[in-house]
């Protein structure tokens, strides 16, 4: 018998699929870890579990005690740690900048996480929601009615312990370890941390690359060694100006800029192509493989991570107004021209 026991038994696992269009246009084999399948619908279901039970572990979480978990995020990773507090029978407390889509909000509040939303500030800001975040598991302890764990998923290694010892694992193990590049955008730093450094260790000739949204700074830190950063995107929840733990854990050949317009363009193709329904960080992820496909050449064997779904997002993907306020520009299938033009 194969049975996962509960939400936490049921994180990971999940399918490698090839995806034929961008396949077939760029004559590699462009290959998908469909993270989107995860329970709580992302990749980030992985670290909340790692980081909770990697609190469990330490003593920072009890079970059968009053415990509070706290974060900070943009919506996904959240939204696994209120799927594991329900799991495990503690309090869920959520700190978000309130230009997120709403679906990810009522999503937490469904699933009984409390919700603080914030106005977007810089991280040197004092209101920046990560800071808030730490302020209000700093208020929880000192009140002392209950045990609460500030997650703080950009600085926890356990975020990229569970890309290391289990993402990337399956990865290799679902390729017979014959993958020639690596491909995937950042905001913690936890995926690309943990799986890069995994795949590197296994074979330091697999070709290794950040994608980078406009706005953050991950582009110019490898390729220029600085961190200078101009404009913003509309993905959520990757990007970032600054050098995280999780991500000092990289082991990187490369990096690409993927703007917007490649973004958007991306969503609407893999649906109109592949059936495949993913929200904006995927479809990064995926402008990133085509580009490692064209730097490599055809023949090779390249793999990204499909990290969420678009219904978390598609009041805004697919809003005509939203799109057009936001100056992205969508016609038919036919004539996106990032992909065709490959």
């Amino acid at each position: 018998m194969d049975i996962k026991e509960g939400f936490p038994g049921s994180v990971g696992d999940t399918p490698l699929v090839r995806i034929p269009s961008l396949s077939a246009h760029t004559g590699c084999t462009i290959l998908g870890k469909a993270e989107h399948l995860n329970p709580g619908g992302s990749i980030k279901d992985r670290a909340a579990k790692s980081m909770v039970e990697a609190a469990e572990t330490m003593g920072l979480l009890v079970r059968g005690e009053r415990n509070v978990v706290v974060e900070g995020t943009a919506g996904n990773t959240g939204i696994g740690l209120a799927f594991m507090c329900r799991a495990r029978g503690y309090r869920c407390v959520i700190v978000m900048p309130n230009n997120q889509s709403d679906e990810k909000v009522s999503t937490l509040r469904a699933l009984g996480a409390e919700v603080e939303l914030v106005e977007p500030a810089p991280f040197a800001n004092d209101g920046n929601y990560y800071h808030v975040a730490r302020r209000r598991a700093e208020e929880l302890t000192a009140d002392g009615g209950a045990r609460a764990f500030w997650a703080n998923q950009f600085e926890n290694t356990a975020n990229a312990d569970a890309h290391f010892e289990h993402t990337g694992p399956e990865l290799w193990r679902q390729t017979d370890g014959k993958l020639d590049g690596f491909v995937c955008s950042a905001g913690t730093g936890g995926t690309i941390g943990g799986i890069t450094s995994f795949l590197k260790s296994k074979r330091v000739n697999i070709a290794c690359y950040v994608v980078d949204p406009p706005g953050s700074s991950l582009y110019n830190h490898v390729v220029n060694g600085t961190l200078e950063a101009s404009g913003s995107s509309f993905t959520e929840g990757i990007g970032i100006r600054r050098i995280t733990a999780n991500f000092a854990r990289a082991k990187l050949d490369g990096a690409f800029f993927g703007s917007d317009q490649e973004t958007i363009e991306m969503v609407y193709w893999l649906l109109a192509k592949d059936g495949l329904f993913v929200g904006g960080s995927a479809a990064l992820n995926c402008v990133g493989a085509v580009k490692l496909a064209r730097t490599l050449g055809p023949g090779h064997s390249i793999a990204t991570v499909l990290c969420d779904g678009a219904s978390r997002y598609q009041s805004r993907l697919f809003n005509p107004e939203w799109l057009e306020d936001k100056d992205l520009k969508v016609t038919r299938p036919e004539d996106l021209s990032f992909v065709r033009d490959v």
